[in-house]
Order: C-alpha cells, then structure tokens, then sequence
C-alpha cells in the first residue's frame, strides 16, 4: 500500500528496509493469528505474498501493519506481515475515525457551523474485534436454501 502524501513524514527514511525485513522475518507469508477479527482463519492466516488468496482467488500483496496504527513506532514487536485483507480489517476503526475527522473538516472548510457537545462528538476507534471460529450449524445451513414455487 502506498503511503499517503500527508504521512509520508510520519515514516523513518528507512521504511522500505524495516517493512522488507518484517516481511522476511514472517517468511513473505501473513502473520495475522486473528488481529485482525475476520474471523476466517484459525490460527495464522494462510496467505502468501503474490499467492492466491484464500475465498477471493485475489493476488495477495504482503504489507506491514502497524499493530498500535502509530507509524513512527517501528518496533518489530508492534510490526506485522499481513495480507491486504487483514490489514484492512486491522485498521477499518482507525480508519472510521480518520474519514469522521476528515469529513468534519472538510464541512468546517466549507462553512458549516458547529456545535460543541463535549467529548461525545470526538470518533473514538472501536475495540478489535475478537477472532471466532464461524460454524454455521447444518439445521441453519439448510433454512437458507429457500424453496419458491414456480410461476406459470
């Protein structure tokens, strides 16, 4: 994923380097063991970089997610290789919370009045959302094939 015009100083000149030997360091495969809350995959996800992804057929790109969203911590504990779809999951509350603000400011710009109501109004990044095995029970599995009569 490329990194945002606006953020670009937020990142060491080394970047490219960290992100390469994270992604070493995960053998080019995702590190996810349910960070990310999809909930698709027990245990560590099985996407490999420029692999095919699993339930899309997608072209996997391996990226280096940020665990605490803060990109000047580089430490390799707060580093991980994720595929582009758990890095997405990863970060979708942080990313609520950065188009609220963005949304905001852009209606401020434009003239729009505010009114303060205290720390309610500030976007707050949800929990993570915790990684659970998804079984659908057969008896549930079967009500979802519907029967409808043909028409004549």
């Amino acid at each position: 994923m490329p990194i945002r015009p606006e953020n670009i100083l937020r990142y060491p000149a080394t970047w490219p380097e960290i992100s390469r030997a994270i992604k070493e360091r995960a053998g080019w495969r995702c590190e996810c063991m349910g960070e990310c809350g999809r909930g698709t995959h027990p245990g560590r996800c099985p996407n490999v970089h420029e692999g095919e992804a699993y339930g899309t057929g997608s072209t996997v790109c391996l990226t280096t997610a940020h665990l605490d969203h803060t990109p000047e911590n580089c430490d390799p504990a707060n580093l991980r290789a994720m595929c582009q779809g758990c890095h997405l999951h990863l970060d979708a509350g942080h990313h609520a919370v950065t188009r609220a603000q963005t949304r905001a400011r852009a209606l401020a710009d434009a003239g729009q009045l505010t009114v303060d109501v205290g720390d309610t109004a500030t976007p707050v990044m949800p929990a993570t959302r915790p990684q659970t095995a998804q079984t659908i029970p057969a008896a549930v599995a079967e009500q979802l094939l519907l029967d409808l009569p043909t028409t004549s």
